[in-house]
């Protein structure tokens, strides 16, 4: 059975619930719509909208593997889920890529 994909119309709204105030965290953003966008389900977006649910510093530090998940959750029971972590990886895994070539 394959995951339900994330209709237009909240995929829209959930873009413009990502933007982030610092650009480190709209750079790790926009690299996962441009990857994921048009294969996103409706449990992704439940993790990223968790995710979302976190403090800019916060956000960045997981992005950067500062901090792991585990660090926050006591704080955020929300992101206490398997979506919250797939999405973390998959947010990780397109700027590694790009920071790769940039070394």
């Amino acid at each position: 059975m394959t995951e339900e994909l994330i209709n237009e119309r909240d995929l829209s709204k959930l873009r413009w619930r990502c933007r982030r105030g610092l650009l480190e965290n709209d750079l790790f953003i926009e690299h996962f719509f441009d990857k994921y966008a048009s294969n996103l389900t409706v449990k992704q977006a439940q993790g990223l909208t968790a995710l979302m649910s976190l403090s800019d510093n916060d956000l960045l530090d997981l992005n950067l593997a500062r901090k792991s998940l585990e660090d926050l959750i006591p704080e955020n029971q929300e992101l206490d889920c398997p979506e919250a972590r797939e999405v973390l990886a998959m947010l990780r895994s397109k700027v590694v890529d790009g920071i790769a070539t940039l070394i």
